[in-house]
């Protein structure tokens, strides 16, 4: 009888299924190996970033009397922007939360050193604090307009040409993005450099000594009184200041600002265009919602 099969046991036989695993062993489906979950937070673009976190707050601790180190570290930290994008693309780990983490660092450092210029050029602080607004308002707008109307999804750097040829170019070609977004922020750093170097920045505190004809009241000058003579506080606002003045030259500052000033100028008309655009989609979907809630509803 052990040559004959019944009826039950091709059935038996054929209810367990029998699966390779990559040895080319075979096992059952109940003793498959659960798939290794990924650590978002520990992918390399992820860690790019948080390296530009530090380099960014480094340079924050020198940007007072430091321009050198803290341009360096701030450059730098800048610079990384472009090799995270090229490592997410490169070992295939582009995620929402590093396009979130690189935006927002972005964001971040720019109003930092934004935030020093309105201090160390106060008579351009409320400019200073509309390009900060204008910043953030943005690129949040856009931010959310792309997230509640393409989908949660959609990269906010896709943009169709159809609803902006500008935003198109500017975020399709990557050439464009980085010369724009590297040059807005070279000028910055020049006009940070030329806080330690031009005399326009504060004329009252190198104006001429009326005691002593031919000089004038700057660091060197033997004629220069003692700093806590003059500030109750060295870390005041006038006592950083005249730390700052004539500390290093202004030649290539003023050459790098100019040089880098009409693309700046431009970086900041697409964020205008930018906000524009976003806030016309946001009341495009308003509209929408509201006809298909009847609204406005009318009064009998």
């Amino acid at each position: 009888m052990n040559g004959v099969r019944t009826r039950k046991q091709p059935k038996e036989v054929g209810a367990q299924k029998v699966v390779a695993n990559g040895n080319g062993n075979l096992r059952s489906p109940g003793n498959q190996r659960p798939e290794p979950t990924e650590n978002i937070f520990l992918f390399y673009p992820n860690i790019i970033g948080y390296s530009r976190i530090i380099l960014a707050v480094a340079s924050l601790y020198y940007m007072p009397l430091h321009p050198r180190t803290c341009s360096l570290l701030y450059s730098v930290s800048c610079l990384l922007d472009a090799l995270d994008g090229i490592a997410a693309r490169h070992f295939e780990q582009s995620t929402r939360f590093g396009a979130v983490l690189d935006m927002v660092t972005d964001r971040c450092t720019t109003a930092c050193l934004l935030v020093f210029l309105s201090s160390a050029w106060p008579r351009w602080a409320l400019l200073f604090q509309g390009l900060i607004s204008l910043d953030m308002a943005s690129h949040y707008m856009h931010m959310y307009a792309t997230l509640t109307m393409a989908g949660s999804g959609q990269s906010h750097k896709k943009v169709d040409q159809s609803r902006s040829r500008i935003l198109h170019l500017y975020y399709t070609r990557k050439s464009v993005l980085f010369a724009f977004c590297a040059l807005n922020e070279l000028f910055f750093i020049a006009l940070y450099l030329l806080s330690f170097s031009s005399p326009i920045l504060s004329p009252s505190l190198l104006q001429l000594n009326p005691d002593s004809p031919g000089s004038s009241v700057q660091p060197g000058n033997p004629a220069h009184p003692i700093a806590s003579t003059l500030f109750a506080s060295p870390y005041s606002a006038g006592a950083l200041e005249l730390a700052r003045a004539n500390k290093m030259d202004s030649f290539w500052p003023w050459v790098i600002a100019g040089c880098s000033f009409p693309i700046m100028a431009g970086k900041q008309f697409i964020n205008i265009v930018q906000l524009v655009k976003a806030s016309r989609w946001l009341a495009e979907g308003d509209i929408k919602i509201r006809r298909a809630q009847g609204l406005p509803k009318k009064r009998t």
